[in-house]
């Protein structure tokens, strides 16, 4: 359905701490070959501002550099859309790069066959660390996510997040805006699903995420992800799919792989060789599973420093998604944390 109306857009970026991100950020808006949009950066109390960087380039991009301390990420992301003077409104994390040609995809397509509420994919540049690299694979290989993250439609109903989203000011009007809670993006795609607006994926509108850069933090990233999978189910039950249980299969099937063959070798070590002298069969799947981790990760990025992070980086992926769910699912502790708090953690 082609429209009629000028799209005015809108990019709303809330950062906490991030000056260098925020920097690569413009520069790749401001080599955008559509400039038609202005760009909204809702700081929170950052030790580190960013204020300084956004008066650089304004010269080159239309930014609007926003300060509110006491405001959590998605209040912020909320209080943009009330700032905006345009009526579609894109979100970016600060630590997107996006392609020249992407504000003039969105454009197009929107004006060509417009849709409510659109996500897109996002993937690495070569010039990526090796870790980031491996982070991006682990995040976006159907071996990890299933493609959920904004690869494939089949997986589930596609639901845009907001490292790569967007939706018109109608969608805003009538559903309102990002809750304080975790999942806060997947809730909104959900309650913007639920309120009858269209939702689509645009393969073409994908952008370089560089996601974190520490192991540790990309756990602890995982694990709330988990966490937040509980919440959403109670907020939306109709939503859950067999497909969220998977990282926790695979942490339990794991545990449950390394204990057999322990079991058997502790076996065999006490004179057991009937039982015993199999003990290495139970580790079989486990190590199918990181060849093929290995294999595609090669492939698809071609170094083999990679390929042996990315086997780290989808055990800590999946495991890490796991230990969440299970820990929310018996303790029920993040629901009761606000947003910020649960965040800063990290």
């Amino acid at each position: 359905m082609a429209v009629e109306k000028e799209i005015r857009l809108s990019i709303i970026v809330p950062v906490y701490n991030r000056p260098d991100e925020v920097t690569e950020l413009l520069e790749s808006l401001a080599n955008q070959t559509d400039k038609d949009f202005e760009v909204l950066i809702m700081e929170g109390d950052s030790p580190n501002r960013c204020d300084q960087v956004c008066a650089r380039y304004t010269d080159r991009v239309n930014v609007h550099h926003h300060f509110y301390p006491k405001y959590s990420r998605s209040q912020r992301r909320n209080k943009g859309m009330d700032l905006a003077a345009g009526n579609y409104y894109l979100f970016f994390d600060s630590d997107c790069i996006i392609p020249p040609t992407y504000i003039a995809i969105v454009r197009e397509k929107l004006q060509n066959d417009y849709v409510d509420c659109y996500g897109g994919p996002d993937s690495a540049d070569q010039d990526f660390s090796d870790v980031q690299l491996a982070i991006n694979y682990s995040m976006t290989s159907m071996m990890t996510t299933g493609g959920i993250r904004g690869g494939t439609k089949k997986v589930d109903k596609f639901l845009p997040r907001t490292f790569n989203m967007g939706f018109s000011k109608e969608v805003y009007d009538k559903v309102d805006g990002f809750q304080d809670i975790i999942g806060e993006d997947i809730d909104q795609s959900l309650r913007i699903r639920e309120a009858g607006f269209t939702t689509r994926l645009i393969k073409e509108a994908s952008l370089f995420h560089k996601r974190k850069i520490d192991l540790k933090k990309f756990y602890k990233q995982v694990n709330t992800f988990g966490k937040a999978r509980i919440l959403l189910t109670t907020l939306h039950p109709g939503s859950f799919k067999l497909v969220y249980l998977l990282p926790t299969c695979f942490f339990l099937g794991n545990v449950f792989l390394v204990l057999m063959a322990l079991i058997a070798l502790i076996a065999r070590c006490c004179g057991d060789s009937a039982f015993g002298q199999w003990w290495w069969i139970w580790l079989l799947p486990i190590a199918f599973y990181i060849l093929a981790i290995f294999c595609e990760s090669l492939i698809k990025n071609k170094k083999i420093k990679v390929a042996l992070l990315s086997i780290l980086t989808s055990y800590i992926q999946l495991c890490g998604y796991g230990i969440g769910f299970l820990d929310e699912f018996f303790t029920r502790r993040a629901s009761k944390k606000s947003q910020e708090t649960i965040y800063l953690q990290q």
